[in-house]
């Protein structure tokens, strides 16, 4: 209630102070200016007397955004406004003191449990957002971030109490909102937003979505196994569809966002046009390696030379190299297996020609010992002409495999349409793409499959890559549930959710503000729109084609923050807890709080503030290594100090934290400290500052006793002092 009386209140101020639509269009900039920036200080109770500078700029799209920028004396400030006041970003900057970076690498808990960060943000939104829209700022999953006093949130604004497909940003620092940022229908959607009221029930939008759902029967690699297992899923460039809450049309979003795709790529056209290759260009093609080493690999057995290659190449009309001039070739020596040695030799051959003043150039990769093709890559301009239908270029592509790998079961996995564009856009390609995978009991086996391009002009190869395995046991094809049943289950995993997202559209030259985008090139334009879609909260990879049961995809799980069973009547039970939260301590369940630390153990402990937890007795030696790489870096010790299995002190363990959070300079400093420990005349001169500052700290009180041995729950509770050094 208090959050929406604080946005009432917010949205009748800038009623109040905003000028009139009408008014503001026909107000000079300066005027303009001057009640945006009144709005936005209203909006957010800014104090501005602090800066010395102020610009303001003025971008006009879809709406009116207006820039304001206020400099200071290490200071600044930047916001993005709408004509109306409604904040689209801020962006704060303030110079710390120089004292503030010390010990910067090394991490510190968030200043009073980052709940004054949480309370500003809120504070904040309850200001900046409008009437219908909210946010949830979401607690993080697993242990809690180590870093300074800094929290950020980012998510989806809700409209209406739906959700919708604007987002939101915002990352506060000590209580103050240093970032945020957010999407408004304005700017980034056509027509604004529409009433939440839906015709369609979500039982109707289910009904008729779950129609579009298609799937296809495969054999799939079980658990990245050896075995090859048949699944139903989702069938290959199948398209996405929507349920219009108001009309209940049903919307092929694939296709209209292939459209709004299309449009930018027309409105940049000129940007994709391929320039002719300058004469350092083809130099630096020519140069792949050196002379020296062209000789050397042509010295290998079994290495055939450019010209062999190049004459092999041409010999196969399927390449369509007639016409193209060799520009460079390269060679490169593959890695050699377990046994070592030298791999295999590739080698690509670039080509190019230019056809009608356009540059057109062709790869291909071969084996350089046998002279088989391994890929195939070219360029050649959007919407040159097509001189083969889709069938022609299919039986090319069939052809040309059939000829590469007699002995190879393959058939058509998808064809030109699952190329990248689709639809209507597919007449501009230069290319037919298809891919072919390995069949076994006459069902696909994608896994391995052969991506063949037909170039559209005139049949030749345009593009080819594989990947195949020869090693996969099949399962039998016995025993399976139909696609009927396969549907129904796959459906089961979804629910229909009414939400507003952004649907493209498409453009009225008839509508001024529409008219700016048709003359950019654009056809299509997102707008908000109220519809169901089919969402579901686990993600799963298809059906097990003989059991019917949806098979889940494995997630990686939160790391969840450590525990440990052997702390109870500890003095050091709460620090060492704390310390868990955030994902500090050591791996194993176990802290064994009274055993005496070692230098290892104190490295480890530092170690899990930024490279995760370890167990200090069972760690693999390269794991080891990056810990002490991680201590030298943050300044624990030098490389010269280090003795794995050294005994600390307790002033030992207060001198390596201190070092490490960027005190050391300062404790080092003599003659200037005293303290108030009872033993503080048996603290050596060169001790006191760290002593002195152990006891500021809380580190230590009443006696230092920095000749005692310390403890790992010593130095897990010294650690604790110093990340809350600044909280």
């Amino acid at each position: 209630m208090k959050r929406l009386l604080s946005m009432t209140l917010a949205a009748a101020l800038l009623a109040a102070l905003a000028l009139p639509a009408a008014a503001a269009e026909e107000a000079p900039q300066d005027a303009r200016l001057a009640n945006v920036t009144a709005l936005v200080k209203a909006a957010l109770a800014l104090d501005t007397d602090s800066y010395e500078t102020f610009r303001g700029s003025l971008s006009e799209a879809l709406a009116p955004v207006w820039d304001l920028s206020w400099e200071g004396e290490r200071r600044s400030l930047s916001i993005s406004a709408l004509e109306d006041g409604t904040v689209v970003s801020l962006s704060r900057w303030e110079s710390r003191d120089s004292a503030s970076y010390a010990g910067d690498g090394f991490p510190s808990f968030p200043g009073n449990g980052g709940t004054e960060d949480r309370e500003a943000a809120e504070a904040f939104l309850a200001r900046v957002l409008r009437a219908g829209e909210a946010v949830e700022l979401k607690e993080p999953e697993g242990p809690l971030s180590l870093g300074r006093a800094e929290n950020a949130w980012s998510g989806t604004i809700t409209l209406n109490g739906l959700p919708s497909s604007l987002h939101y940003s915002i990352r506060v620092e000590d209580g103050l909102v240093e970032h945020f940022s957010r999407d408004v229908p304005e700017t980034s959607a056509l027509g604004g937003v529409p009433g939440p009221e839906a015709s369609l029930s979500a039982a109707q939008a289910g009904g008729a979505l779950a129609g579009t759902l298609k799937l296809q029967l495969e054999y799939v690699r079980e658990g990245g196994g050896a075995k090859a297992v048949l699944r139903y899923v989702p069938e290959a460039g199948a398209h996405e569809f929507l349920a219009d809450a108001k009309t209940g049309e049903l919307i092929d979003l694939t296709e209209l966002e292939e459209q709004l795709r299309l449009g930018y790529r027309a409105a940049a056209g000129a940007a994709n046009t391929a320039a002719p290759a300058d004469k350092a260009d083809a130099a630096a093609d020519e140069a792949g390696l050196t002379k020296a080493e062209q000789e050397g690999l042509r010295q290998l057995e079994g290495v055939l030379s450019p010209e062999d290659l190049d004459k092999a190449l041409r010999a196969e009309s399927a390449y369509g190299l007639r016409g193209y001039a060799l520009t460079g070739t390269s060679y490169n020596a593959e890695p050699g297996g377990k046994e070592g040695g030298l791999g295999r030799v590739l080698c690509t051959l670039r080509y190019a020609r230019t056809d009608g003043g356009e540059r057109l150039s062709r790869n291909i990769t071969v084996d350089a010992k046998t002279g088989a093709v391994e890929g195939v890559q070219s360029s050649a301009p959007y919407g040159r002409e097509r001189k083969l239908t889709e069938d022609q270029a299919l039986k090319q592509a069939e052809s040309f495999l059939k000829a590469l790998c007699p002995d190879r079961a393959l058939g058509l996995y998808e064809d030109a349409g699952y190329a990248v564009p689709i639809a209507r856009g597919q007449d501009k390609a230069p290319y037919y793409r298809f891919r072919f995978a390995r069949t076994v009991n006459g069902l696909p086996f994608p896994e391995n499959s052969y991506q063949v391009g037909i170039d559209a002009a005139d049949g030749s190869v345009y593009a080819l890559s594989f990947s195949w395995d020869g090693d996969a046991a099949f399962d039998d094809a016995n025993g399976l549930v139909s696609m009927e049943t396969a549907l129904s289950a796959w459906a089961g995993t979804y629910a229909p959710v009414l939400a507003y997202r952004n649907v493209p559209q498409k453009l009225s030259p008839s509508s001024p503000a529409q008219a700016k985008l048709v003359e950019q090139g654009l056809e299509y334009f997102y707008a908000l729109r109220l519809a169901y879609g089919l969402e579901r909260e686990d993600s799963y990879s298809g059906v097990d084609a003989k059991t019917g049961a949806p098979v889940r995809e494995e997630r990686g799980t939160a790391r969840e923050p450590l525990s440990y069973s052997d702390l109870a009547g500890s003095s050091a039970r709460a620090d060492a807890e704390k310390l868990a939260q955030y994902g500090a301590g050591y791996a194993g369940g176990r802290f064994r709080p009274s055993k005496n630390v070692t230098q290892w153990d104190l490295v480890a402990l530092a170690y899990s503030l930024q490279g995760g937890a370890l167990e200090p007795e069972a760690v693999e030696k390269d794991r080891r290594e990056d810990a002490y790489y991680t201590a030298y870096r943050l300044g624990l010790l030098r490389p010269a100090e280090r003795d794995d299995g050294a005994v600390l002190s307790r002033a030992d363990v207060a001198r390596m934290l201190l070092d490490a959070a960027g005190y050391g300079p300062a404790a080092r400093l003599g003659g200037i400290y005293t303290c108030g420990y009872a033993d503080k005349a048996s603290i050596p001169a060169e001790g006191l500052g760290y002593a002195a500052i152990a006891e500021a700290l809380g580190m230590a009180s009443g006696a230092y006793a920095g000749d005692r041995t310390a403890t790992r729950g010593e130095a897990a509770s010294m650690l604790c002092r110093v990340l809350e050094r600044a909280s």
